[in-house]
C-alpha cells in the first residue's frame, strides 16, 4: 500500500483527479463495453442503456483510481507513469484511494437498481479483480501478471451485454476471450522497451523475469493464438462479411509484425525511447512499437466493425444455411 510520497503543493484541481481515473484506458472500456450492449441484438431505453454504460465508465475510473493510489511507489520510478496525480504530488494517496471507494459503490449500486444484479455484479467483481487481485497480487508476484489481470480489461463487453440482457452467453464470452488473447501480445510488445522501468521498480514484467528473447517468442506464440478468436465471430453469428474481411487482413498483418518482432533484437539494448512518450523511440526498439501501436489499431478496428454491423443491421454470416 502507498501513500503519496510528496505532499501536493497546491490544492489539486478537477483535470488531477480526473487523470486519476486513466481516461485514455476508460474510452477502451467504454467503446468495447457500448459494443458488447450493441451486439446484444435487445432493444434497451436510451436513457437505460446511457446508464449502463456510465456506470460502466464509471467503475473502470473507481478501479484505475485504486490502482493509481497503490502504485504511487512503483509509478514514481518509471518514467511512463512518475507524472501521474499521486507521485507526482498533485493529489495526496487518501483522496485517491477515497474517490475509488465512493465511485465503486456508486457504479455497482446504480447499475444493479437501474439496469440487473448480474450485469452489477460483474461490474463489482471487474473492479476487485483490477485493484485487488492485479494491482495488490499479481503486478508485484508473477510474470503472468498481464496474462491473468487482463480478465479484467476483458470483461466489459460482458458488462455491456448483461446490462441489456440479464444474460451472458457465448458470443459475449467470446468478446471478452478476444481481449484477454490480445492482451499479452500488447503490453509485452511495450514492456520490451519500457523494460527498465519495471526493473526500477521491482515489477516483475516479463522482459525482465525471462529475458528480452523468451518474450518475444511468447508474443508470437500469444499472437498465433489469437488470431482464431479475432476471426471466430463471423462463424458464431455475431460477425458480417465485413467483420471477416477486417479480423482476417488484420489478423494477417498482426502475425507479420509479431513475426518482424520475433526475428528483431528489440529489448536487448538499453532503455531506447527518446523522450518519456510511448512512440519516440529508436531503432532497435521499432518493431515493438509498431506492434504496440497495431495492436490498438486492430482491436478498434475489430469492435468497430461489429458496432456498425449491428448499428446497420447487416446479416452475419449464415454458413450453415
Amino acid at each position: 500500500m502507498s501513500e503519496a510520497l510528496s505532499s501536493p503543493k497546491a490544492p489539486a484541481r478537477w483535470q488531477d483527479f480526473f487523470q486519476l481515473l486513466k481516461p485514455r484506458v476508460m474510452s477502451l472500456v467504454v467503446f468495447t463495453a457500448l459494443t458488447g450492449l450493441v451486439c446484444a441484438g435487445q432493444p434497451i431505453n436510451p436513457v437505460l442503456g446511457a446508464v449502463a454504460i456510465l456506470c460502466i465508465a464509471v467503475g473502470a475510473g473507481a478501479s484505475a483510481s485504486l490502482n493509481m493510489w497503490y502504485d504511487a511507489d512503483i509509478d514514481a520510478k518509471m518514467r511512463r507513469t512518475r507524472g501521474r496525480p499521486v507521485p507526482s504530488g498533485k493529489v495526496q494517496g487518501a483522496d485517491a484511494v477515497a474517490l475509488g471507494v465512493v465511485l465503486s459503490l456508486f457504479s455497482v449500486m446504480l447499475m444493479g437498481m437501474a439496469l440487473n444484479w448480474l450485469a452489477a455484479g460483474l461490474l463489482a467483481f471487474t473492479i476487485f479483480f483490477y485493484a485487488v487481485v492485479y494491482t495488490m497480487w499479481l503486478k508485484r508476484s508473477t510474470a503472468q501478471n498481464i496474462v491473468i489481470g487482463g480478465l479484467a480489461g476483458a470483461l466489459p463487453p460482458v458488462i455491456g451485454w448483461a446490462a441489456v440482457t440479464g444474460t451472458a452467453p457465448a458470443n459475449a464470452w467470446l468478446l471478452c476471450a478476444i481481449i484477454f488473447m490480445w492482451t499479452p501480445p500488447h503490453f509485452w510488445a511495450l514492456s520490451l522497451y519500457t523494460s527498465e522501468d519495471y526493473e526500477k521498480a521491482g515489477v516483475p514484467m516479463m522482459p525482465v523475469v525471462k529475458g528480452p528473447a523468451s518474450t518475444r517468442k511468447q508474443i508470437l506464440i500469444y499472437s498465433v493464438l489469437l488470431i482464431p478468436f479475432c476471426v471466430a465471430p463471423a462463424f458464431t453469428g455475431l460477425g458480417g462479411l465485413a467483420y471477416l474481411i477486417v479480423s482476417g487482413l488484420g489478423g494477417a498483418v498482426f502475425l507479420l509484425l509479431a513475426w518482424r518482432l520475433f526475428r528483431s533484437q528489440a529489448g536487448d539494448a538499453a532503455d531506447p525511447r527518446n523522450t518519456d512518450g510511448l512512440y519516440d523511440v529508436r531503432a532497435g526498439a521499432r518493431d515493438a512499437r509498431n506492434l504496440f501501436a497495431f495492436s490498438i489499431l486492430y482491436l478498434t478496428l475489430l469492435f468497430a466493425t461489429l458496432l456498425v454491423e449491428h448499428l446497420m443491421g447487416l446479416r452475419p454470416l449464415e454458413w450453415m444455411s
